[in-house]
């Protein structure tokens, strides 16, 4: 079974639907209402329901994928609402972490910074989303900052306080983050080659 990419037909040419309305937009769409939900309970201390709201939101990042291919419901919104929404939650999640004093400052400036600095890369580049692929190991990080974060939570709970948790959601983290600066130098030098493809008018091939 495929870690990544899962639900993906072998032999089979997959459409590109225009419409919102697919099952994987609406399971992203719940990802996006999730994320001021576990704000307010970590923010009230609430960390064993913030820890199953993050465990949620972890999954449904894989269950819209898997729904997408193998419903064969990829849509143009969904190539750019799925990573938006990716995206939102790792920085609300990894602010809120660093603001209640679970996670340290490193966390949330090792995500805010690079996404920062691809934003007004494509900005500057595309004025909008550039439209490039999700590499293996943007998929990895995403993976690892999506089990770190509940690990941490739970370390910080009376029942996971004093257990090795808390250390195993660290080291989970800190390499998800260098991953992440990794992921963001492709995703910039990615970026700045498709544009200089196209303004030769050289077939983008990715």
């Amino acid at each position: 079974m495929r870690i990544f990419g899962a639900g993906t037909r072998d032999n089979f040419e997959y459409r590109e639907l225009t419409t919102f309305w697919t099952v994987p937009n609406l399971i992203t769409v719940l990802r996006f209402l999730l994320v001021p939900l576990f704000v307010w309970q970590t923010l009230t201390m609430h960390y064993g329901w913030a820890t199953l709201t993050l465990a949620i939101l972890g999954s449904s990042d894989w269950i819209d994928g898997f729904a997408a291919r193998r419903l064969d419901q990829i849509s143009t919104v969904g190539k750019w609402l799925d990573p938006v929404a990716d995206r939102v939650a790792l920085i609300v999640i990894a602010t809120t972490f660093v603001a209640t004093g679970i996670a340290p400052a490193w966390l949330v400036f090792s995500i805010v910074i690079p996404d920062a600095v691809l934003i007004i890369n494509a900005w500057v580049l595309f004025h909008g989303n550039p439209n490039l692929p999700v590499s293996n190991l943007g998929k990895f990080r995403t993976a690892l900052l999506l089990v770190g974060t509940p690990l941490l939570l739970l370390g910080n709970t009376n029942w996971g306080r004093g257990t090795i948790l808390g250390d195993i959601a660290t080291w989970a983290l800190a390499l998800a983050c260098v991953l992440h600066v990794i992921a963001a130098v492709q995703y910039f030098l990615l970026a700045r080659r498709k544009a200089k493809a196209l303004r030769s008018g050289t077939e983008w091939s990715g």
